[in-house]
């Protein structure tokens, strides 16, 4: 029953929503580090956006693995969205890439590859 669930386009659309959720929880944990540790004035950043961004890249890794296998990723593909998630906004290069190269299919090619 789950593995009717998993849809192409679910997994592919959810992919993007997360991988753009990193992107956005990696800069705001990197904003508050800056107001932390350059200007010495709060913590409360790193205190709001460390386990944010903390949820949301386990997030990342779980969507990832999933693409794996519903998308049905090649092992490099899945290495390099991976690999992506460590440096800054990389994401959302992987998930543009992903886009144009067809390995994340959207719109008609999500639901052509579901049905």
């Amino acid at each position: 029953m789950a593995a009717r669930l998993l849809t192409p386009a679910l997994v592919a659309r959810t992919f993007r929503v997360v991988a753009v959720a990193e992107a956005v929880s990696w800069a705001l944990l990197l904003a508050g580090m800056f107001v932390k540790w350059v200007l010495g004035t709060s913590e409360l950043g790193v205190q709001v956006f460390g386990p944010v961004h903390g949820a949301v890249f386990v997030a990342y890794v779980v969507v990832t693995l999933v693409a794996w296998r519903v998308l049905r990723w090649s092992l490099g593909t899945t290495v390099l969205a991976l690999a992506a998630s460590v440096p800054p906004l990389v994401t959302l290069w992987f998930e543009h890439w992903a886009r144009r190269t067809g390995r994340l299919p959207v719109g008609e090619a999500a639901a052509v590859r579901a049905g």
